[in-house]
């Protein structure tokens, strides 16, 4: 090989890293677009002819890599959390003086003001300056490896820049919300609907469908876009606020909202909301809101945060779009725990860009506030820009042929009684039975945060029930193939899948498993504070409320909940059925004493009989972790066949890469 070529890519990378740089980071470009065109097509042809020079920080994955079979999923080492939302100035008021409260502070708190941009929030980590792995928020906890995407992203750094001989990181995990701009937005529904394919619904909805392409060049074909917002874990490099973090950050490369109002008090915070407010539409992006943070990370630590959001940031949300629509019918829902819904039947309306065809009227206590009845022309909004509800009624428009609407005093579903506590507005049906509760119990339960039953869907738990061939998610374990393949559009190839995954879910991890009862207030992460501290199911059975209000992040109401829930002898009985059934929970005693207790493995291509979920199950069962990217953390690389750049990674990095077969002899202590 000629050996002025290695020198020349390098040499395209550097000059294509710094023309990105001073185009998306700088707004300072050097060169034309044509002129960048010319130098990436010349990196791509010296990459394609010499492939044995290629680097996982070339400018070149830009255009996408080999189409993945699924998204792995990764956990994040910090929450991405939620954040409050505040909806008026005496909100925002009441935010400021629980901070000081809390801190023990007289004085004036300096905040930083960011506006909210309405897109999807990602998590990139960089190790010595180069992007590693990049993943969706999720559930706030663990998200979808996206990495091979995110490359797609013109504004990100694939490696970090170093102008001026910056202290790089040795680890830096940095979050970011990826969007759409409203011009772009526009040509590419334009492009869809000339191809005959369904156009977008808003610039966010294209944005997160973008990210979740498993085919990488289609997403570098997207126009996608993205602002940093802050970090989660950093190492080699000491920051004292917010302000002076989207400094770093900005000189390291990544691009910052030129929005952004710096050391402010709450009473500029609240002016610069309305300036923002004002000008929201004027801006080339979608904005929801704006963010108010503490500035001092000190202060961040101190107040911490609750199980759902930091305790240090608040969002001031935008007032809502609203359009006006009229309500042909209302319906009531019942859910998992019995809640009587109202819903509301629209006239068809566009409401910020979603069509809205039916609206939450919450409880019947919201209805008569408002006066909502059948055929009344209304106000409609997405709260919060996400969820439809009814705002107000334009009495003006009545006709007098509207009817008033009365809640039953039965169950629509299964006609038992329905009760209203003297703590609660919503009616409950009392009948645990109910067909109604007992779908929506049965999804929750085979659901992916759950038991995760692959196959067992909706439509098919709607008609096992409706058969009376599930009373409770207990019989899901007596399921049978003879049962099932006799059901609407069943065959015998999909009862078998169906039952093998069944049989699959019977290991399963405390937390999943208190997850997937459904208990009132009990999400993943309350379920996994649970296990963590209970370390057995019996333990949390017997609790009392008192017992689990001491654990750190269940509250008075979680806790009586949960006590309530083991109170009642059918709960009970369902939970010891499972377990007598063959139902084996996997706790942390059990897995700290398994043959690959400490050892981290990730998995990569594909293996020659087990999947990927049973492959990680049984490492998880034999006590090790399973992560989604290489690290110098990761023990072994289970490799099989066509393998993806998870394998160069390990081998730079010295990491044991080993197959199915040699997996399997490690599980069993060989």
């Amino acid at each position: 090989m000629d050996l002025s070529i290695p020198k020349r890519i390098e040499e395209l990378r550097e000059a294509l890293h710094r023309h990105n740089y001073r185009y998306y980071v700088l707004d300072d470009p050097e060169i034309s677009d044509a002129e960048y065109d010319r130098l990436m097509l010349e990196l791509i042809k010296l990459e394609t002819d010499y492939p044995e020079l290629s680097s996982p920080d070339s400018p070149s994955l830009r255009v996408g890599a080999p189409p993945l079979e699924k998204f792995e999923t990764v956990e994040h080492s910090l929450p991405m959390l939620s954040l409050e939302n505040g909806f008026n100035d005496s909100d925002i008021m009441e935010f400021d003086r629980r901070i000081k409260r809390n801190l023990n502070i007289d004085g004036e708190i300096v905040y930083t003001a960011e506006p909210k941009l309405d897109g999807v929030a990602v998590e990139l980590v960089y190790e010595s300056g180069r992007l590693i792995t990049a993943s969706t928020r999720g559930d706030g906890f663990s998200g979808e490896l996206i990495t091979s995407n995110v490359k797609t992203i013109r504004s990100v750094p694939l490696r970090l820049h170093n102008e001026k001989e910056n202290t790089i990181p040795s680890l830096l995990e940095v979050r970011g919300e990826v969007f759409i701009a409203k011009e772009a937005f526009k040509s590419l529904n334009n492009e869809r609907l000339a191809e005959n394919l369904p156009a977008f619904a808003n610039p966010r909805n294209a944005a997160a469908g973008s990210l979740r392409q498993l085919d990488s060049k289609i997403t570098a074909k997207r126009p996608l876009e993205i602002f940093f917002y802050g970090v989660g874990r950093v190492a080699g490099l000491v920051l004292e606020s917010h302000w002076e973090t989207l400094n770093a950050l900005q000189k390291f490369g990544f691009r910052i909202n030129p929005h952004i109002r710096p050391k402010i008090t709450v009473e500029k915070a609240i002016e610069c909301y309305r300036e923002l407010s004002e000008k929201r539409h004027l801006l080339p992006y979608d904005i929801d809101g704006m963010v108010i943070k503490v500035d001092s990370l000190s202060f961040q630590r101190r107040l911490g945060a609750t199980s759902r959001s930091p305790r240090w940031a608040i969002a001031y949300k935008f007032k809502a779009i609203q359009e006006t629509t009229r309500i042909v019918n209302i319906d009531v829902q019942v859910g998992r725990t019995g809640t009587l819904t109202p819903v509301a039947h629209l006239v068809p309306v566009k409401v910020g860009g979603v069509t809205v065809s039916r609206a939450t009227l919450h409880n019947e206590d919201e209805i008569k506030r408002k006066d909502i009845k059948i055929g009344d022309t209304v106000l409609v909004q997405r709260a919060g820009d996400v969820i439809p509800e009814v705002v107000k009624v334009i009495t003006s428009k009545r006709t007098g042929e509207e009817k008033t609407f009365e809640m039953p005093t039965s169950c629509p579903v299964c006609n038992a009684s329905v009760v209203r506590s003297e703590k609660e507005v919503a009616l409950r049906c009392v009948n645990t039975a109910c067909p109604a509760q007992v779908k929506e119990r049965i999804k929750h339960f085979a659901s992916k945060g759950a038991f995760d039953i692959d196959g067992l869907g909706d439509k098919l738990i709607d008609q096992l029930v409706d058969k009376d061939l599930l009373f409770s998610y207990a019989d899901i374990f007596r399921l049978t193939k003879e049962t099932l393949k006799n059901l609407e559009r069943m065959g015998s190839k999909s009862a078998t899948n169906i039952i093998r995954a069944i049989e699959d879910s019977r290991k399963i991890s405390l937390n999943r498993f208190i997850y997937a009862l459904g208990i009132r207030h009990v999400g993943e992460h309350v379920a996994g504070v649970l296990a963590n501290a209970l370390k057995g199911l019996d333990k949390l059975m017997c609790a009392t409320p008192d017992e689990l209000e001491a654990i750190e992040g269940v509250g008075p109401v979680v806790a009586e909940s949960i006590a309530g829930f083991f109170r009642q002898n059918e709960n009970r009985k369902i939970v010891n059925d499972m377990i007598a059934g063959g139902i084996q929970i996997l706790r942390d005693v059990d897995q700290k004493a398994g043959v690959l207790a400490g050892k981290v493995f990730v998995l990569t291509g594909t293996l020659e009989t087990l999947t990927r979920d049973d492959a990680k199950n049984a490492i998880e069962r034999a006590g090790g972790k399973v992560t989604g990217s290489v690290s110098r953390n990761t023990d072994y690389l289970v490799a099989g066949a066509s393998p993806g750049s998870k394998l160069k990674r390990a081998e730079e990095l010295g990491v044991a890469i080993i197959d199915e077969k040699t997996l399997k002899r490690l599980m069993i202590g060989d």
